[in-house]
């Protein structure tokens, strides 16, 4: 368990916060680039990291991220005109470009003078893959643009979603790196969602139900490698690599794509999941593709016209219990995606980590919360960049291999877990 000093120092990542201090070191996802699909289209709110903040893409297709509000009388920018170059307020005209300069305040005789000292908050808004990447952080400690990946690889062999999940952003991220709850949690997801059925993993999964877990250090993260039973004389071995702060990455199953989340916190009880597929050698199927839009796999079905899901806290994510008592479905909600996220927003906007009891199936999560505190104070007392921010920490992938028992796995699987353009990922 956490005392509740060190829970909120992992939790709460707004201004001047020591971890929103460290998320401000990163390139986050902000938006899909599908929710600004073409210049001068309508702004877009981005809430990230309690900050409220307004996106647009200007005619010349440059991406504009700054403060929400308007610095004349504080009405929201998401009422304005984007318009030759620029997002005009609504309420008196005033005119911001994308570096959240003033340009045009229509009522002062000389404006030109007026303008220039008046400027918005705004952060780097960049195309990378499918994603609209934010660098929220001083200008002097941006870094290289993201490498994982899924955002490189063509885009007919990538599809990424986005849905909004009520709880913080902490409890998300330990999910996705505890492989122990899938042989209950996803059991029946395993025999028949079209992305994740007919591998043989599957039936490693379902006949031990004690994973034995080793986790080891990476420069960016760690490796969680969660081992069971396979034939005689060897063990099957599911290999999640954790970057800091916010990726995992999802070991796959046979030839079926790849996946994995970013947990980007919108404030403290609230973020956003950022779920990608993608194949490293070839394009993903139209099949697949469709799959992935209805909400299968890691997927979400969402409300039209927003990204929050369509299976929600306010309807009991739709659960079926009928479905629960006859074993189709062990947890009676549909959707690997909303499993998962009805049982973490079932703990509460921020889990109270002071009540929890961990066992040995939980050592990921321990050693992710230790490798966070040791990041969060060393940025904090002495200015120490963290760690997952180099390009080579995030060229890693995930693996699922089957290996004799007496070889190590990080030992033998090095090249499977790292990217190798034009390979295959390793997988059962």
């Amino acid at each position: 368990m956490l005392t509740r000093e060190l829970n909120e120092l992992l939790t709460q990542t707004g201004p001047g916060t020591p971890m929103g201090e460290l998320f401000r070191r990163y390139w986050l996802p902000a938006l899909l680039a599908e929710e600004l699909p073409e210049d001068d289209c309508a702004p877009v709110r981005v809430k990230l990291l309690s900050e409220r903040l307004i996106a647009f893409r200007d005619s010349h297709g440059r991406y504009g991220l700054m403060d929400e509000f308007c610095a004349h009388r504080g009405a929201s920018l998401w009422f304005g005109r984007n318009e030759h170059g620029g997002l005009r307020c609504a309420y008196h005209g005033w005119k911001y470009d994308v570096t959240g300069q003033c340009v045009e305040v229509p009522s002062e005789p000389d404006n030109g003078s007026f303008c220039g000292n008046v400027k918005l908050r705004a952060y780097p808004l960049v195309k990378v893959g499918d994603i609209l990447w934010a660098f929220m952080g001083e200008p002097q400690h941006q870094p290289s643009l993201p490498e994982f990946e899924f955002v490189h690889v063509p885009s007919e062999q990538t599809y990424t979603s986005k849905r909004w999940q009520e709880s913080n952003w902490l409890q998300a991220l330990e999910g996705g790196i505890d492989s122990s709850h899938v042989s209950w949690l996803h059991a029946g997801a395993l025999k028949s969602d079209p992305l994740f059925k007919g591998a043989k993993g599957n039936q490693y999964n379902m006949s031990d139900f004690k994973p034995f877990f080793e986790v080891v250090d990476a420069p960016g993260g760690l490796f969680v490698g969660a081992r069971r039973n396979a034939e005689e004389g060897h063990y099957y071995w599911r290999i999640t690599p954790w970057v800091m702060p916010a990726f995992t990455v999802v070991p796959p199953r046979g030839d079926h794509p790849v996946h994995g989340h970013f947990w980007v916190p919108i404030d403290d009880e609230n973020c956003w999941v950022y779920t990608f597929d993608y194949h490293p050698v070839r394009a993903l199927t139209p099949e697949e593709r469709q799959a992935m839009m209805d909400g299968f796999g890691v997927h979400s079905e969402n409300m039209p016209g927003t990204y929050r899901p369509v299976q929600n806290k306010e309807n009991d994510y739709l659960m079926d219990r009928a479905t629960q008592r006859s074993g189709e479905n062990f947890s009676g909600v549909r959707g690997i995606a909303i499993q998962d996220a009805s049982l973490q927003e079932s703990m509460g906007p921020i889990v109270d980590r002071t009540k929890e009891r961990l066992v040995p199936a939980d050592s990921g999560i321990i050693k992710a919360r230790q490798k966070l505190r040791r990041a969060v104070v060393a940025l904090r007392d002495q200015g120490t960049p963290p760690p997952g921010i180099e390009p080579e920490h995030q060229r890693v992938r995930s693996a699922a291999v089957v290996l004799p028992k007496d070889e190590a796995f990080i030992e033998s699987c090095r090249d499977a877990v790292s990217v190798r353009p034009g390979v295959r990922q390793s997988s059962i």
